[in-house]
């Protein structure tokens, strides 16, 4: 999902400096409701969990680039499902900071597109979760058809933003229309194998003794 050097340049990347900032600050409203939650040591712990994560998945698991982006295995339902909105959101936020700053710099100028683009979709998980998971049941719970609809909401947010700056950057064109499309394309294949991971991941935390009260996952993951 990196937006590729050159797609969007010049005096057009500044909005990508008010998207960011807009994601941002939002984060830190959820953010302040997760620390009311369970505390600071929490709040702390979950987010550099999730930073090692995705720093993980964009570094070390295979991507590869296809059309006008790359295609990488992020997996956004599960941050959010373990960890919860805001500490999933820092995480994905530090974590690609961390793999520009030392891997990738030729990235940094693309970090507001790039930020925006995993950030929104992972908010929009949140809108869907609270209305298609009833209040009295806990993450670790869920059905696949609930962890699908989870999945595929991130993952299409995703596609639509890279699309975005695709045509933003460099307009409507056969050339640009049949790249976003070969990248989307392939993006949506991630479908297929994040909610299998994700109900993978949560009944593996279930078997975790004591795990739902040390802090490190969501108040919500296992317990309603």
């Amino acid at each position: 999902m990196h937006i590729e050097p050159g797609i969007v340049t010049g005096a057009k990347i500044a909005l990508s400096y008010a998207t960011a900032a807009g994601a941002g600050l939002y984060t830190l409203k959820q953010s302040i409701t997760a620390l009311s939650e369970k505390g600071v040591a929490s709040f702390a712990a979950r987010a550099a969990l999730s930073t090692a994560a995705v720093f993980t998945f964009f570094q070390v698991l295979p991507h590869h680039a296809v059309g006008v982006s790359e295609v990488h295995l992020i997996l956004g339902s599960t941050l959010f499902l373990l960890f919860g909105a805001a500490p999933a959101a820092l995480g994905l936020a530090l974590g690609l900071l961390a793999q520009g700053l030392f891997f990738a710099p030729f990235d940094l100028p693309q970090y507001g597109m790039n930020v925006t683009t995993l950030l929104v979709p992972l908010f929009g998980i949140k809108a869907v979760a609270e209305r298609i998971i009833a209040p009295g049941t806990a993450y670790a719970d869920i059905s696949y058809k609930q962890a699908l609809a989870l999945s595929t909401t991130y993952q299409a947010g995703i596609v639509a933003w890279v699309g975005f700056w695709a045509f933003y950057g460099q307009g409507v064109s056969a050339t640009t229309l049949a790249s976003v499309g070969t990248f989307g394309a392939a993006y949506m294949t991630v479908i297929l194998i994040e909610p299998l991971v994700d109900l993978a991941v949560l009944a593996g935390a279930k078997t975790i003794k004591g795990l739902g009260n040390s802090g490190l996952v969501s108040p919500r993951t296992l317990a309603a």
